[in-house]
């Protein structure tokens, strides 16, 4: 009996394939990088050619460590929102758009100007967004006329590489619902949104489940990589849907969402219904699982950090900040840290917020500053959590990413929140994910009984009460319009 299942994980910065037994165990993986473009203050972009060039070399690398005949499947995912443009022959027509590009507020403009941000909201789940994908049409629409005309198909990323892999367009629904089109319902294009904007539905692929077969790998490039030919290639997610899966987190527990503390801080919601805030400060995709989530997204989490150390103290390592955080004690004497670094994503949907240490006096040291900023990243995923409250059950957070390794962080993270954090002995991420679904989609196993096999040995962080928290989210949340009228 086969019994290997790959994913691939088409990341911002490199591409990662694991291997996995079906018991969910990883036997083999392998990373590759590609850089990443900004011709623009703003801009950001990536050659899709590289991404083809490095996830062939991390798929030949782990086909090297197992027997390739046992594999069953190849599940995808990838970073979402961005926009591969192809010509009729299917070649590339300029490099991709990703998702952290901020070019578009113009085109969310004249999105919104044509469809009512309500009605986006109640049929997309979304308002628009300038990392969105439907934006992105708009501005080549508008800024590259001759390259919007030789256009006959817009993918995400990981559906280029499908494409590539297969020579199928196809899409699936977690990915697509962060395009800015995809009525949540019906779960595929919105035709009414895209007439209202003179955008054709034909270049956009088909939508089929997270866990169908989209497509069978090409013999030639079974070839060259060591891989069977006619391999079933399967849809899978998002990054942030596949990751979930990993974790073990559906509409099948709605108690239990995740967290992540990495270069920015995510919170993932199940919901087992379409339920979106009506204000849009947070987002609703569909989920791999066949249901929905919830995204709330503050952009400068652990790269809060990050920025700190390598501007303030690079001679410092991670360990060494966390010990002098923990001299300051909780709310760092009085300072507040906003962490808009890069703009904020939920609940503002502001490119244009900025950071700040606020209430500084001569009596504070380096301690304060960094106890002040872990706080202040706590605070800002509550901002977040806070707008999702009515609208999920959940009461418990995985928690993941590389701000996870500080107890200290953690245990701020509780308190500021309120809520139990889970921490998994073993973190493998979207490409684990997008493999389980790659099992599922060969049939081999459900989904549901895959997603049992996922919970391994956890251990818990429970809140303590901390007042003083309660008093700086009163703060920090005033903070955000009054530092409005300083930009």
């Amino acid at each position: 009996m086969r019994n290997i299942a790959l994913g691939l994980d088409l990341g911002t910065s490199g591409v990662r394939v694991v291997a996995i037994d079906l018991s969910g165990k990883v036997v083999a993986q392998a990373t590759r990088s590609y850089p990443l473009l900004s011709p623009c203050p703003g801009w950001t972009e990536q050659n899709p050619v590289e991404w083809t060039s490095a996830s062939l070399l991390a798929l030949k690398e782990v086909a090297q460590q197992i027997e390739a005949d046992q594999v069953i499947g190849l599940g995808l995912s990838g970073q979402m929102h961005g926009m591969v443009a192809l010509d009729a022959e299917g070649q590339v027509v300029r490099p991709a758009i990703l998702w952290n590009d901020q070019r578009t507020e113009q085109a969310v403009s004249q999105i919104e100007s044509i469809v009512p941000r309500s009605t986006l909201i109640q049929r997309t789940g979304n308002p628009a967004v300038t990392g969105f994908q439907l934006p992105k049409i708009i501005w080549l629409c508008s800024e590259e006329p001759e390259a919007y005309a030789r256009t006959q198909q817009v993918l995400l990323p990981k559906d280029y590489l499908g494409y590539v892999l297969t020579g199928e367009w196809f899409t699936e629904p977690s990915d697509a619902s962060g395009t800015g089109c995809l009525h949540l319902e019906t779960r595929q294009w919105d035709e009414e949104v895209l007439q209202a904007l003179g955008v054709s539905v034909d270049l956009f692929p088909a939508v089929i489940e997270s866990t169908a077969i989209g497509g069978r790998l090409k013999p030639e490039l079974a070839e060259k990589i060591g891989l069977p030919a006619g391999l079933p290639v399967v849809a899978g997610g998002g990054d942030n849907a596949a990751a979930a899966i990993g974790l073990g987190i559906s509409s099948a527990n709605l108690r239990q969402g995740s967290i992540s503390l990495g270069t920015s801080g995510v919170i993932f919601a199940p919901l087992d219904q379409p339920t979106p805030d009506p204000q849009g400060r947070i987002h609703l995709f569909c989920h791999a699982d066949g249901s929905y989530h919830l995204l709330g997204v503050t952009l400068a989490a652990a790269g809060s950090l990050r920025w700190y150390r390598d501007i303030f103290a690079p001679e410092a390592n991670y360990v060494e900040l966390m010990a002098l955080a923990e001299r300051s004690p909780a709310g760092a004497r009085g300072v507040l840290f906003i962490p808009h670094l890069a703009g904020e994503r939920s609940p503002y949907l502001d490119p244009g917020a900025r950071g700040a240490w606020i209430n500084l006096a001569l009596a504070h040291g380096q301690s304060d500053l960094i106890r002040a900023l872990l706080e202040g990243v706590a605070l800002s995923l509550r901002a977040v959590h806070q707008v999702m409250v009515p609208l999920t059950a959940v009461d418990t957070f995985i928690a993941t990413g590389g701000g996870t390794k500080s107890e200290l962080w953690l245990q701020i993270l509780a308190n500021a929140l309120q809520m139990k954090l889970v921490i998994p002995q073993a973190e493998e991420g979207a490409a684990y994910g997008a493999a389980l679904l790659a099992i599922v989609g060969a049939g081999v196993a459900s989904l549901e009984d895959i997603l049992k096999q996922v919970t391994g040995d956890k251990r818990v962080i429970h809140p303590a009460s901390e007042p003083t928290y309660e008093k700086l989210f009163q703060q920090f949340q005033s903070l955000y319009d009054l530092l409005k009228a300083v930009r």
